[in-house]
């Protein structure tokens, strides 16, 4: 079933001895708020790690590589239709439901073209043009809602020849940030990289400690228009925790789930509460180095706050969560009353 409600989540995760996010403009160090001294984490270091997931499960993914290597837009694009043409029962499903694209198939004597190149030579021998286009934003919709799981979640602005549409994503992060000053570590470990028959010297910067938040929306509007349904809001869930318990490479190691909170609003709702994270409140002490969750404590009593006034308004169907069951709650106080979800379950 196709999203009919509104949500938005918080997703937590510890970072100790790490590089969440390198910034290539900084020789890769952590991503840097100086002012604040808070470290950034963009939205694409956690949609890479949900699609490297995924593609690691067998989803097929749209904003991908192919033999390892990242290729254009319009290259995948190109790759993805070669194999929706070449089954012919995808075909056939795809032509009974777009009674106007069968008739211009038919009458153009589509039904043998394997190749998209092909078919965009017999459509441009024909003067049609215009039927191109068309096709080609028909068949890419179908094609999303059917196979495309990354874009029904994320969207992407297509920058290929003769498509039109652009998809935003029901599924929007903001960049996470630290709820706390952190440090980096003076002392860069140096690193051997191996380059062909050759080895040259790297440096490994990391910081000490941090407790890194992002916010998101989900909206059922844009969920229309890429099909995103229930189930993958459910894949959505557990791959951005399995996702980032997965990704253990050497920069990301010492990274763990902390938690996710999700309100969900009633189908008759169609706002949002805005960055959840301004509702949070973290304390420590000013005079000493933050090194583990047990030197902060992070206080979400005003969130839980406006989440009782919101169902008190009947905006609020529920509030589902899950925390990583090791996790120091008792550095986590006022939590809001939720749902119980285990994003540790198998995605199948």
């Amino acid at each position: 079933m196709i999203i009919n409600q509104n949500s938005e989540f918080l997703f937590g995760f510890e970072a100790v001895m790490t590089n969440p996010n390198g910034d290539p403009d900084q020789e890769n160090k952590p991503r840097m708020d100086y002012e604040t001294s808070t470290v950034l984490v963009s939205d694409e270091r956690r949609k890479r790690d949900v699609r490297d997931f995924l593609k690691a499960k067998g989803f097929q993914i749209f904003v991908d590589t192919l033999a390892d290597k990242k290729v254009p837009m319009d290259k995948m694009f190109e790759y993805i239709y070669d194999q929706w043409l070449s089954d012919n029962e995808k075909v056939e499903t795809f032509l009974s439901g777009h009674d106007e694209v069968k008739q211009l198939w038919d009458e153009l004597g589509l039904n043998e073209v394997k190749s998209y190149e092909d078919l965009k030579k017999k459509i441009k021998d024909s003067k049609r043009k215009d039927y191109l286009t068309q096709v080609n934003n028909s068949v890419l919709t179908h094609i999303i809602k059917t196979s495309l799981i990354d874009i029904r979640l994320f969207g992407s602005a297509m920058a290929v020849e003769d498509v039109t549409r652009t998809y935003t994503g029901p599924i929007q992060i903001a960049w996470g940030y630290s709820l706390h000053p952190v440090q980096l570590v003076k002392s860069n470990t140096i690193t051997s990289i191996m380059n062909d028959d050759a080895s040259t010297f790297g440096k490994k910067h990391k910081l000490y400690y941090a407790f890194i938040c992002h916010y998101g929306t989900i909206n059922k509007f844009s969920a229309k228009y890429t099909g995103m349904t229930e189930e993958d809001r459910e894949i959505f869930r557990k791959s951005l925790v399995q996702g980032m318990l997965a990704n253990q490479t050497d920069s990301k190691q010492g990274q763990i789930p902390a938690f996710y909170l999700e309100i969900i609003y009633k189908p008759e709702f169609d706002g949002f509460l805005g960055d959840l994270r301004r509702f949070l409140e973290t304390g420590y002490n000013e005079e000493k180095p933050i090194r583990s969750i047990k030197d902060i404590k992070i206080d979400f009593s005003k969130l839980s706050e406006v989440i009782n006034q919101m169902k008190e308004k009947g905006y609020i169907d529920k509030v589902i969560g899950w925390f990583y069951p090791f996790i120091k709650l008792e550095q986590l106080v006022g939590i809001p009353e939720y749902e119980y979800i285990d994003l540790w379950e198998v995605i199948k």
